[in-house]
């Protein structure tokens, strides 16, 4: 362990994680972060591929101009590009005139604005419903629902959709959004490969088991994905059965990217975009030379990323390659060639990709991010209930969830 007994254990090691240790080792708690993983970042993860940093999960500041991670990063001296992106404005794209594109832009919004418009005081609905009936575009509607929350509009709560906070502005850090979040625990009490198996809350300090032994601490930060703590049934001693039912209406969407090497890239636009198939909801988008490299980075949602990670990356690069070959041409075949990839519906410590509000959920956000007996804090996107999602939601519900047990510490 890097320290023994610290006054606060942060269990996770994401966004949320090391901003709430961060804070807390501001106030000057002795804190350590317990995680899983032999490395930090959670579900932000950069890795290289063709030579350039690329981002397996999180890749994009979203409401960027309020995004707390902006600051962090250009104040580690990382490269921000402000270029719009290549989903902000309606395109021509080889399956779509630019008339077409308009038309469902045009579609996307006004769903949005139906989905928006459900007043308070009116029950849950899944977000399918406010669909156009038999509408030209709905099978699309759904695919791009895959991408921003991981599965289909009747399985999403349109409340929590009507909830999330965007205000348009979203940017890319060159280096890599997922290194500017671990370089932010720099200094930080870290003690990887150290998965909390149990955390008993009924003795004068909390035991908190561990892979690598028993850790002992006044409070916890609990910072792990929702569905992990949803199948971790025994996680807690005593159990918190509210707790889990929380985690349980909150799960994790299935969202995998996939990074191809990309020939002879010159003779298409920087930050391109296409569809695969705009008629299905089974299907992919790609984003061609991001940041003017010559790669492609797939990105696959909902349903079909998760029968897809059955198969691993060979079935992701079989599945972008028919469509992209459909797009492009046979000869598009022969220039691309898989570099990276990750499945995280199948990672043990992460269970999916980021978080949805099954119908009728939506407040079980606030019902786990609550605190029990001012010892047991937690944090995570899941937790938020305008930001959830995102690294920066993550990010704030762990400074929150830091304020909490430093009061309850100084009390």
């Amino acid at each position: 362990m890097a320290i023994e007994d610290p006054e606060a254990a942060v269990i996770g090691g994401g966004a949320a994680g090391i901003g709430a240790a961060r804070r807390l080792r501001e106030a000057g708690v002795k804190t350590l972060i317990v995680e899983g993983r032999d490395r930090l970042g959670g579900r932000a993860w950069t890795v290289e591929a063709g030579g350039f940093a690329v981002d397996l999960g999180c890749g994009w500041l979203h409401s960027a101009e309020r995004n707390p991670w902006t600051a962090i990063a250009e104040r580690q001296g990382r490269t921000i590009d402000r270029t719009p992106p290549p989903w902000a404005c309606a395109a021509a794209q080889p399956a779509m005139t630019l008339e077409e594109a308009q038309e469902f832009r045009a579609a996307l919004w006004a769903l949005h604005e139906r989905v928006e418009a459900l007043a308070d005081g009116a029950p849950d609905r899944p977000a399918a419903d406010f669909l156009e009936p038999g509408g030209r575009w709905n099978a699309l509607l759904d695919a791009v629902s895959g991408f921003y929350s991981g599965a289909a509009l009747a399985r999403v709560s349109a409340r929590d959709l009507a909830r999330y906070a965007d205000d348009g502005v979203n940017w890319g850090v060159v280096e890599g959004y997922g290194a500017a979040i671990v370089a932010h625990a720099a200094d930080l009490d870290v003690a990887l490969g150290c998965a909390a198996t149990r955390i008993a809350h009924s003795g004068p300090r909390l035991r908190i088991e561990t892979t690598r032994g028993t850790i002992e601490a006044e409070v916890a930060i609990v910072a792990l994905p929702s569905a992990v703590l949803a199948a971790e049934e025994s996680l807690f001693a005593p159990a918190l059965p509210d707790k889990l039912r929380a985690a349980a209406g909150l799960p994790l969407g299935a969202d995998d990217k996939l990074f191809l090497s990309f020939a002879d890239a010159g003779d298409f636009a920087p930050d391109s975009r296409a569809f695969g198939d705009p008629t299905r909801a089974e299907t992919a988008t790609y984003q061609l030379r991001p940041f003017g490299r010559p790669l492609i980075e797939c990105y696959f949602g909902g349903a079909l990323a998760a029968e897809l990670e059955k198969g691993g990356e060979a079935a992701f690069f079989d599945f972008a390659r028919g469509e992209l070959v459909g797009l492009y041409g046979a000869d598009f075949g022969r220039r691309i060639a898989p570099l990276a990839h990750h499945g995280w519906s199948g990672d043990r410590f992460a269970r999916g990709a980021y978080s949805y509000a099954l119908p009728g959920r939506a407040d079980d956000r606030a019902a786990l991010a609550a605190p029990v007996d001012e010892r047991l804090f937690f944090a995570g996107e899941a937790c938020s209930r305008e930001d959830f999602s995102t690294a920066h939601g993550a990010y704030m519900t762990g400074i929150a969830a830091a304020e909490q047990a430093i009061k309850a510490l100084r009390r």
